[in-house]
């Protein structure tokens, strides 16, 4: 039992600290254009970034809830936003001793998304899947992301569904 609650208190400690290193690093690389309208005339072209002064620029993070699923799937899902781009993360952790396929989506304005398959590992170490950045459209509150994870190859039930704006549980 004690084993159980450090094991989910060294989740938590990722959980706060893996978002703090990874803004910290900067971008990863740049993404497709799959969030970004297609041009027409008299659309308006964001402008670029602001350039870094030597301390990067902060990283906004709205995220849901930690989740965990009876099977031993640990998630917790947020929408990033940096700058003038926006992508979307989610921090896991599988302990079901199999390997899992997750797919994580960030949906913005006007019906823009972007799709990410990520490959879950047997292993019990905490991990994060992120979708590429993209080019801000409307607001970042506009943006929501959704993590789903499930037995490797499609071959068994949805296990569980993480969201960047989901509730808490409630008590009763």
């Amino acid at each position: 039992m004690n084993l159980r609650l450090l094991a989910l208190a060294g989740v938590a400690v990722c959980a706060v600290a893996l978002p703090l290193a990874v803004a910290s690093a900067g971008q990863v690389g740049e993404g497709n254009s799959a969030l970004r309208p297609s041009a027409s005339p008299d659309a308006k072209a964001p402008s670029p970034s602001p350039p870094g002064l030597g301390l990067g620029l902060a990283t906004a993070a709205r995220c849901g809830p930690e989740l965990t699923s009876p099977e031993g799937i640990e998630a917790q899902t947020c929408v990033l936003t940096q700058g003038e781009r926006t992508w979307a993360r989610t921090y896991y952790r599988n302990t079901t001793g199999t390997p899992l396929d997750a797919v994580l989506s960030v949906m913005g304005p006007g019906g823009r998304s972007v799709q990410m398959r990520c490959a879950v590992g047997a292993e019990d170490e905490p991990g994060s899947c992120e979708t590429p950045r993209e080019d801000t459209w409307g607001e970042p509150a506009d943006y929501t992301a959704v993590a789903e994870f499930a037995a490797a190859a499609g071959e068994g039930p949805l296990l569980l569904r993480s969201g960047s704006n989901s509730a808490p549980p409630t008590g009763s």
